[in-house]
Order: structure tokens, then sequence, then C-alpha cells
């Protein structure tokens, strides 16, 4: 009998503050189990398309964008860019067949995530900040686990699905700890 592979699909992006947690968070699984097949699902065009790349791992992207704060093009848009996101997590899922999928905040884990929770796919968001993000708040109610790095929390998350666990960091910052000018 041969041994299962552990896939797992990340999705986080926009800024470096989502897409760092989960590539230090896919490095973590990748230590502890070197066969691992991780993949990124990201926004087109936004900075994690470069960032994954680099870091070592492959990523998709989802014509997926924020909502802005009046009335744009864009927003008319996001109707449409939404269900071809959908669309194409679905078809990602699918072909990937992951046993987990982490969401690390950002445009494109809102679909990726939504999609894994209606598929019965095990699924957790990461949330590294006091205040928790839109896309974040979005997918609390489907989502099986919420990691979050400060108590008190359960203001924006139900408090049941909390598991308070602090940032994670990459390793090559923390090998820079004792040297400054690094």
């Amino acid at each position: 009998m041969s041994k299962q592979t552990l896939n797992v699909i990340f999705s986080g992006g926009g800024t470096g503050g989502h897409i760092f947690p989960a590539i230090a968070i896919a490095d973590q699984v990748k230590a502890l189990v070197p066969e691992a097949n991780i993949r990124f699902v990201g926004a087109e065009g936004r900075m994690e398309m470069e960032r994954v790349p680099k870091a070592g791992y492959p990523i998709e992207g989802l014509w997926i964008s924020g909502i802005q704060r009046k009335l744009t093009l864009e927003n008319l848009l996001f109707p449409l860019k939404l269900v071809s996101s959908l669309r194409k997590a679905d078809q990602i899922l699918r072909r990937e067949q992951p046993q987990v999928v982490v969401g690390t905040g950002g445009y494109a884990s809102g679909p990726l995530l939504r999609r894994a929770a209606a598929r019965g796919i095990p699924t957790l968001i990461q949330e590294q900040n006091a205040y928790a993000g839109l896309t974040n708040k979005w997918l609390a109610s489907v989502v099986d686990r919420i990691c979050v790095a400060y108590p008190g929390m359960e203001k924006y998350f139900p408090a049941h699905k909390l598991m308070e666990v602090g940032n994670p960091v990459r390793e090559d910052l923390l090998a820079t700890q004792g040297d400054r000018a690094a």
C-alpha cells in the first residue's frame, strides 16, 4: 500500500502581511512533512504572484479584487470576478484534492476557502492582526478553525473555533535576530 501524499493549498495575499505568514506556515509543513504537495492560490496581478514562486512554491491566480469604498467600474465588475473565482476555485480543488486549505487573508482566500468548506474539505484561517480583516470575518462562519495571534478575538470570530497560536515567522527572519545589520 502506498503512502498518501499530504496535499495542502494556501491562499492569502495582496500584502506582505498575508503572504509571508502563509509562506512561513508552508515552510513549517514542508519541514515536518517533506513529501507534502504544497500549492498556493492568489489574486492575479498581486504581490503574491511574484513572492510565492520566489519562496519555491507554485501559485495559481484568481481574477478577484477587493471592493472599493465608492462606486467605481471595479465595483461593478466585482460580482463577475467573484463568480469567475468561485468556479476556478472549484476546478483547483477538484484537480488538487487537498486534505486541508489554509487562508491567511486577502481577496483570493475568500472564494477558495468558501468552496473548500462547501466541499467538506478541512479549512482554517490565520488572522495575524488584532483587528480582523474583512475576508477572514466573511469566512469565519464556514471555516473549521481560526488561528489568531492575539487574545480577545472572539469579538470578531466564533469563540469555539479560535486557537491562539501567535504569528508565524519565516525561518530566515529568525536567523537574523542576533545580526542587527541584517
